[in-house]
């Protein structure tokens, strides 16, 4: 049984709340945040305590930490945790600088301890399947992949300020899920977008619309298109296109009720946002982390998974800025 205790008291610290208090091999003993009344409502909700990071850590009792804070933190945070012994799991991404990432990939290697980064998707039952369909080479060799990613509407502007930009927060899932599908990092990136949902986003520095091509040393290619506006709901889907077939993950629907009438055929819109459609992925990258450290086996998703998919959105960063495409090679020096 894992003692764990949770850093962060927000809403995705509230679904890894869940996801740690329902599995048999885990129980949560701990909650710590900035926001003292945050953390304490939280706690008192799973049965947990709220208490300072540094009580936590100190705690010999506590065997893993989940950490669900700002992306600011996590480094340093993943860094003092794996020092004190703990396991940790972090969510995406592991900073919002590629270099002190790496940093914190040097530091935590001499600690020796597990650390798992939180592409929740890769645990979706839809794109594991067809991940599984992949590596039994239902389809022959992948060759080209589309991955679609698109929010119902955009964050506040204050977030997106504050969010190292839609590459690093947005589209780092469809990095790490490229990488995941293709099985390997790619070697260019190339990147446009633009702000035409809220001209705001524009004025913070961001983009709320963008296409990245991401294209492999053998010469496969996957196209990734992010939007931060879909007004008829969250849209995730894959595609891929095999050498003997395609594979294509849809999106879930709020219902499968199909209408058909003299006046057309209509069905549900999908999900309206990642809490609807992700949570059985939550639960099962919570199992995969518990059933890894308990077991000493490797973890599915690692801290070179987090820093691979971080360098690609460097690399659309610098890509979008220059007009050129941008190689891994060059990012991560």
């Amino acid at each position: 049984m894992l003692n764990v205790a949770l850093l962060g008291a927000g809403r995705i610290a509230g679904v890894h709340a869940t996801a740690i208090s329902t599995n048999p091999g885990s129980r949560l003993v701990a909650v710590a945040d900035i926001n003292t009344a945050a953390a304490d409502k939280l706690a008192v909700q799973y049965g947990a305590t709220a208490r300072s990071i540094d009580v936590i850590l100190a705690d010999s009792s506590i065997n893993a930490v989940l950490i669900a804070t700002s992306t600011d933190t996590h480094s340093d945070l993943i860094e003092r945790a794996t020092a004190a012994g703990k396991a940790v799991l972090c969510e995406k991404p592991v900073d919002l600088s590629l270099a002190r990432a790496q940093a914190c990939q040097k530091v935590v290697a001499a600690y020796g301890r597990p650390v798992m980064i939180g592409f929740n998707r890769r645990f979706d039952p839809n794109f594991a399947a067809l991940k599984t369909a992949v590596d039994a080479g239902e389809i022959g060799k992948p060759e080209l992949l589309s991955i679609t990613s698109f929010d119902p509407a955009p964050p506040p502007v204050a977030y997106i300020k504050v969010s190292g930009g839609l590459f690093r927060d947005m589209m780092i899932h469809d990095f790490d899920m490229a990488n995941f599908i293709m099985g390997t990092a790619p070697f260019a990136v190339t990147a446009v977008g633009s702000s035409i949902v809220d001209p705001e986003i524009g004025a913070a520095g961001d983009v709320d619309t963008a296409v990245v091509t991401v294209t492999y040393a053998d010469g496969r290619i996957a196209v990734i298109k992010n939007s931060r506006r879909a007004v008829y709901g969250y849209d995730q889907r894959l595609e891929l296109l095999g050498s003997t077939g395609l594979l294509q993950a849809q999106n879930m629907l709020e219902n499968t009720v199909v209408k058909s009438t003299a006046a057309g055929v209509t069905g549900a819109k999908p999900t309206y946002f990642f809490l609807e459609r992700y949570m059985p992925a939550y639960a099962a990258e919570w199992a995969a982390f518990v059933q890894a450290v308990e077991s000493g086996s490797d973890l599915p998703v690692t801290l070179a998974d987090g820093v691979a998919a971080l360098a690609m959105a460097e690399a659309a960063t610098v890509s979008l800025r220059t007009g050129n495409p941008v190689t891994l090679a060059s990012i991560l020096g």
